[in-house]
């Protein structure tokens, strides 16, 4: 099923400590500044509410497909969905891409040692350390788009980057 209607969604990917949340973060500004109030799934929210959600491969899998059904529900009710989430394997995206008529990915591409430097949650400095370490660009792949509809580099500012995002709705003609 796809869903149609006025809502669309936005999937930010990227390495951890890419700069995802501080992209969306500018992106919702600059959306309230135009009227627009989005709905943010950002992962780490999202897994603080479930009960004990897991890393492994059968967890993301679970994980990320609900995070696309919800993402989907809210589409299908006309709401703008900004998806902040590393979602590492192509599959995760592809199923919301599949599931969303109107869906635009966004790839933050910032090398992973950039991204380790940055580490405000100390994610990567725990994983190094850790023989079980499940972290996408250390223990677990990062599988980049092959076909994002828009790319930020590392350097780009957010303010900039979320205008580039609004300039490609606005091409879209997804914003009214």
């Amino acid at each position: 099923m796809r869903s149609e209607g006025g809502g669309f969604a936005i999937w930010i990917t990227g390495l951890p400590a890419s700069g995802k949340s501080t992209l969306t973060r500018a992106l919702v500004e600059q959306l309230r500044e135009r009227g627009v109030e989005p709905d943010v799934l950002e992962s780490d929210r999202l897994r603080a509410e479930q009960p004990a959600p897991a890393y492994d491969a059968e967890g993301r899998d679970a994980f990320y497909r609900a995070m696309a059904d919800e993402g989907e529900r809210r589409v299908s009710e006309g709401r703008l969905v900004i998806f902040d989430a590393t979602a590492n394997r192509r599959r995760y995206r592809q199923y919301a891409r599949d599931r969303i008529a109107r869906f635009v990915e966004v790839f933050l591409d910032c090398p992973l040692q950039v991204c380790m430097e940055r580490d405000p949650k100390g994610i990567y400095e725990r994983a190094v350390s850790d023989s079980e370490n499940t972290v996408p660009g250390l223990g677990d792949e990062y599988e980049p788009p092959l076909h994002a509809e828009l790319v930020v580099g590392a350097n780009a500012r957010a303010e900039d980057g979320a205008r580039r995002v609004i300039d490609l709705l606005d091409a879209r003609r997804y914003l009214r």
